[in-house]
């Protein structure tokens, strides 16, 4: 295990509410909690939790799974033992064997669900056609499996911008999965849960944005829409590339943050600076 990665999950774990839920969820085993239930126990408002729940979650030391209407949330028990054996593999000379209790602690054999320590992300724009499928397909990019990049529109148009994709493509991204949606698509029961939810323009037009639970946390991020650019080729070309610029950097700057040591507030306001060009460095 790396030692960056070791602490970020000590960081993750330096929170009075998260070292509640890991000693409160680890009592519970593989069988684990319900985010309803752990919020209950531990006194906690569900969109607060949530956000702690999504930070252990990306440093590996939680797994959830969806069992009908519900999220199961459990100790990830390889995540801790990685952590403890980075601790102690040089103790005692590297024979950690010879410390007793604690070469024993976390055994092996603890059982482990499937997990996906990913935080779920939703981009929405008017007609979900240019700026959002930017957006969704750089991250997918830039996220290198810590994100799920989703996005939608509140009128969604018919098809994709035919120049947006083709720059997608020249520029080495997939694009056989990016379609025009609504976000009606992602306030069911069984639509993925998201852990943030970031506008890129500056009026979603059609109607005010569908609940999306208590757990997101949103962000603004005005572009300007390219269906509004005018001049020749070349310049629509140039327009085009530089909006992508625009939502490369934030991207950048986004799956960067120090998700396991910043709080609910505190993120959100990063968020809000990152969509504030003139408060972001180049």
């Amino acid at each position: 295990m790396e030692s960056s990665d070791v602490a970020a999950g000590f960081a993750a774990l330096s929170q009075e509410t998260r070292l509640n839920l890991m000693r409160l969820l680890a009592s519970k085993g593989a069988s684990g909690m319900a985010a309803g239930e752990l919020a209950s126990a531990l006194g906690q408002v569900p969109s607060t939790l949530s956000f702690h729940l999504a930070a252990l979650e990306q440093s590996g030391l939680i797994q959830s799974t969806r069992q009908s209407r519900n999220i199961i949330y459990a100790v990830r028990f390889a995540g801790l033992r990685a952590l403890f054996s980075f601790l102690t593999e040089t103790c005692c000379g590297g024979r950690p064997d010879l410390c007793g209790d604690l070469a024993r602690l976390l055994p092996e054999d603890q059982p482990e669900v499937h997990m996906t320590p990913a935080f779920n992300v939703l981009f929405l724009c008017t007609h979900n056609s240019a700026r959002s499928l930017m957006a969704e397909a750089i991250l997918g990019q830039v996220g290198k499996g810590r994100f799920n990049a989703y996005s939608a529109g509140s009128d969604p148009a018919r098809q994709p911008m035919q120049e947006v994709l083709a720059r997608l493509k020249t520029l080495g991204h997939d694009t056989a999965g990016l379609r025009c949606k609504s976000w009606d698509e992602f306030t069911g029961p069984d639509a993925p849960r998201m852990d943030f939810v970031i506008t890129l323009c500056d009026i979603l037009q059609g109607q005010h944005c569908p609940d999306f639970g208590e757990r997101p946390v949103t962000g603004a991020w005005p572009l300007p829409d390219p269906a509004k650019f005018m001049g020749s080729e070349i310049e629509r070309a140039t327009m085009i590339n530089e909006l992508y610029g625009m939502i490369r950097r934030r991207l950048e700057i986004f799956v960067n943050l120090p998700y396991a040591s910043l709080d609910r507030m505190a993120l959100k306001k990063r968020l809000d600076e990152i969509g504030d060009t003139a408060r972001v460095p180049a």
